[in-house]
């Protein structure tokens, strides 16, 4: 039995991933990362253990599914 203590919202997911809930719906549109319904209200869960999963690919990688670069810069001061 499936539980929902092991899955996020999509406002969740996206504050996660550092990405904006329109761009989780994308992802899930073509196939980048799995999405799960909730049965009562039919709303997009996303497994926590995924999130973790594409996450450490993005780190390792540089790149979001998207093909979009995280930034080498990211913890510089600002100027």
């Amino acid at each position: 039995m499936t539980k929902l203590d092991e899955y996020v919202t999509i406002k969740e997911a996206a504050e996660f991933l550092g990405v904006s809930p329109n761009t989780l719906r994308n992802w899930h549109r073509d196939g980048k990362i799995p999405v799960f319904r909730s049965p009562i209200s039919n709303y997009r869960l996303f497994r926590k253990a995924d999130l973790e999963e594409l996450l450490r690919q993005i780190e390792e990688s540089g790149t979001y599914p998207t093909g979009w670069r995280r930034s080498a810069r990211r913890n510089r001061r600002p100027r």
